[in-house]
């Protein structure tokens, strides 16, 4: 029987892998037009969907576990929150100069990315009570 916080985590792993396959697909794929739409440059768009298609798969296999490993867990956690702390770096470096839709997809990917890194926390601290298994 799985218990309810070893399930959160378990979902927000799920959630985690299929937007960041989703979106690496979207960004990998469709780099030229999204750089026209969001006014962000195509190898930033595609380079950012590359990298996140092995991401995607890490945190699909984490989700598979009944148990997922914590160590695994908590370097999804980490690269998720770097994620969204330079998501937001970099729309206040100046190096980029997106318009308001490219300005609204970086902070709505970094926010949901830095929700889905709590909700993972979330599932760890809930995981750690006596009686729920995790590894």
């Amino acid at each position: 029987m799985t218990s309810r916080p070893n399930a959160v985590l378990r979902y927000a792993l799920i959630a985690d892998a299929v937007a960041s396959g989703a979106t690496g697909l979207l960004m990998a794929a469709g780099a030229g037009p999204l750089s026209g739409l969001l006014s962000l440059p195509e190898p930033l768009l595609r380079w950012a969907g590359i990298l996140l298609l092995p991401f995607a798969v890490m945190v699909g296999l984490a989700a598979r576990s009944e148990a997922p490993s914590r160590p695994a867990v908590r370097a999804i956690v980490v690269v998720n929150a770097l994620w969204a702390i330079d998501s937001f770096a970099l729309l206040a470096s100046g190096w980029i100069e997106p318009n308001g839709f490219g300005i609204a997809f970086v902070a709505a990917q970094a926010l949901a990315v830095a929700a889905l890194a709590a909700a993972q926390v979330a599932g760890l601290r809930g995981a750690a009570r006596p009686g729920v298994a995790i590894a």
